[in-house]
């Protein structure tokens, strides 16, 4: 009853061969056009914190902490 390792498979990551860590900056078109289509779908409030993120370069995580009093 001797169990032997080669027989169990190996696992393979679930990110095996993707590209880990800081991703690329938004170009300057990327940038417009996210702003025009969320100027053409009226969303106000979404267009306001993409430039609040954009003009200040603040991270996803430090926009969601922000409160109405630190803008």
């Amino acid at each position: 009853m001797e169990t032997t390792a080669s027989n169990a498979t190996a696992r393979v990551p679930w990110n095996k061969d993707t590209l880990t860590g800081q991703k690329l900056p938004l170009k300057l078109k990327e940038i417009w056009a996210i702003r025009i289509r969320l100027q053409l779908g009226a969303r106000t409030r979404d267009l306001a914190m993409f430039n609040l993120a954009i003009d200040s370069k603040l991270r996803a995580c430090d926009l969601t902490k922000l409160r109405v009093r630190d803008v």
